[in-house]
């Protein structure tokens, strides 16, 4: 098994997107990059923490590879908004990938450099592409949320367009 690391806006959003991905083992709500230890939400909902709202996923790499992942990633996002995903504003909602090693890193950055270099979005693509750090899991309430929540408004508004994009796009790659 393999693990990656990625922010993308709100961990609801992107948790939901890759429990739907066959070769996903495990995913962990959480925050990573920032300056304290053991944040809580509240903290890091001021920003000032520095750190972001991000999922650490397990994966098996003969179901599903890291590259295939970064396409989701970056398909089921806005990566050109510096700090914000929609309404959520602020570095916690930031695009990061945390790479775990150095062929994640190297993946990342050429992945990023092809979507800039062909302009597949109207603005550059601005994701943080940082080495891994300290991974804090979230309190529970934000774990599995989409599913225990589907019915919230902003699982409603946010979550649910982006998991219905990661169906269509990715039909193939479904559980």
């Amino acid at each position: 098994m393999n693990e990656a690391v990625f922010g993308a806006g709100c961990f609801w959003c992107i948790e939901a997107v890759f429990q739907q991905i066959k070769g996903i083992k495990k995913i962990e709500s959480g925050y990573m990059g920032g300056k304290i230890k053991n944040p809580a939400y509240r903290e890091v909902c001021t920003g000032l923490t520095g750190h972001a709202e991000v999922v650490k996923i397990t994966f098996d790499p003969e179901v599903i590879s890291f590259k295939e992942m970064l396409e989701i990633f970056w398909k089921t996002h806005d990566p050109t908004t510096l700090n914000r995903q929609g309404a959520d504003k602020g570095t916690q909602y930031r695009s990061v990938i945390f790479y775990m090693d150095e062929d994640q890193k190297k993946l990342a950055l050429a992945y990023k450099k092809k979507l800039n270099d062909e302009n597949v979005f109207d603005n550059p693509v601005v994701t943080e592409i940082s080495p891994a750090s300290a991974f804090y899991v979230a309190e529970e309430a934000h774990q599995n949320y989409y599913n225990q929540n589907s019915n919230q408004p902003y699982c409603s508004f946010v979550v649910k367009p982006k998991v219905d994009k990661v169906k269509k796009l990715f039909a193939e790659k479904l559980v």
